[in-house]
């Protein structure tokens, strides 16, 4: 039904005169007309593809087979049907008749003989009613399609994105943060030792085989931990605490994981070393202030970090050897009552004009080992 004025009439009755004068009635205001001989015909067609189409019901109480009130009372109780607007038309003319029949549902009740005018109104009326009711239905349909669309693009950005991020972008509130923000973060950056040489060597399947096992392993352990993970590229990644969402402590947050990415990467070395591959694991760890927020360009955006602390990570990391977790000096004081550390001294790294204090995480302290995730 396109608008108020407009729309399919059934008109059932088992008399063949008063239905000619009920269809006559209709048709002379515009609408379309169908036509059945008792209720169990009326029920058929409706339940069939051309019931669809049927915007109103116009019943006779008193037939063979099936009554009015029968076929009234099996349409209000049949999900497809109840919202079709149902009008009364007979001889039965008592009030019990006319109360019960609204009681079951029915949208109004004209008397027989009835004036074609008020026939015309009443229905014109209901169908209007109606196509409000299939408006609203549409939307709330539309709704929850685009819920559902909403909930399938949060679980495929799951895939590509940190947890943290793809709820970021699937948020209203995340808007201004995509914009661009300062905040005081962790920077971990991590990559292999000896993966260029290896990847001048190795067979395509073998490199990416290797990438596959060391990226599963280590963004299990992002997300264990509550990093936000920048990106991988190649066998180096970038993972920063306390950005898009808080993290309380995040430099020891920050610390642990790097630990036990260290202790993950035995595992797989040990496995690689039987292939004869022979790779190490250095990580650098930074604090800092930064920039964060969406970069890139129009089809391609990432949520990034920037600042000299991501920098400083990434030299560390550069800097570390295997098997070495390096620190910045303000890194290893918000967690030296946590790791047992060394002084590597002053390094010069590049980029800063000044050497600046480094030091090494040997291991977590044993009084303090349980993880704080």
């Amino acid at each position: 039904m396109s608008d108020g004025s407009s729309g399919r009439v059934l008109v059932v009755d088992d008399s063949r005169v008063n239905r000619s004068l009920v269809v006559r009635a209709v048709q002379e205001q515009g609408y379309e007309v169908a036509e059945a001989e008792n209720g169990q015909a009326a029920l058929t067609l409706l339940a069939g593809d051309a019931g669809r189409e049927i915007d109103a019901v116009l019943l006779d109480l008193e037939m063979p087979e099936l009554d009015g009130y029968e076929t009234l009372r099996r349409m209000k109780a049949d999900p497809r049907l109840r919202h079709v607007p149902v009008i009364i038309i007979s001889a039965v003319d008592d009030l019990t008749s006319v109360v019960r029949c609204i009681e079951m549902g029915a949208t109004d009740y004209l008397p027989r003989p009835f004036e074609a005018a008020i026939l015309r109104a009443r229905l014109s009326a209901s169908l209007a009613t109606k196509h409000l009711h299939d408006l609203e239905r549409q939307y709330t349909a539309r709704q929850a399609e685009l819920l559902e669309t909403i909930e399938r693009q949060r679980a495929e950005l799951a895939h590509f994105l940190s947890p943290q991020v793809a709820a970021l972008v699937s948020s209203p509130e995340g808007h201004a943060l995509l914009e661009g923000h300062r905040r005081l973060i962790t920077a971990v950056f991590c990559d292999l030792r000896g993966f260029t040489a290896f990847s001048e060597t190795a067979e395509p399947e073998e490199l990416f085989g290797v990438l596959r096992e060391y990226q599963a392993a280590m963004g299990e352990l992002v997300v264990e931990y509550g990093g936000t993970l920048e990106h991988f590229a190649g066998d180096g990644l970038l993972v920063f605490f306390n950005d898009p969402q808080p993290v309380a402590d995040h430099e020891q947050q920050a610390v642990r994981m790097a630990v036990a990415m260290r202790a993950r990467f035995e595992t797989l070395q040990q496995r690689w070393h039987k292939r004869g591959y022979d790779l190490g694991f250095g990580v650098g760890i930074a604090v800092g202030h930064a920039t964060l927020g969406r970069i890139g360009f129009e089809g391609r955006y990432d949520y990034g970090a920037i600042g000299m602390v991501v920098i400083m990570a990434s030299r560390l990391s550069s800097e570390a050897a295997a098997g070495q977790i390096l620190l910045s000096q303000r890194a290893f004081a918000a967690v030296e009552d946590l790791v047992v550390g060394e002084s590597i001294g002053e390094v010069s790294l590049k980029g800063f004009s000044r050497p600046v204090p480094v030091h090494n995480v040997v291991g977590i302290r044993e009084e303090a080992a349980t993880p704080a995730h």
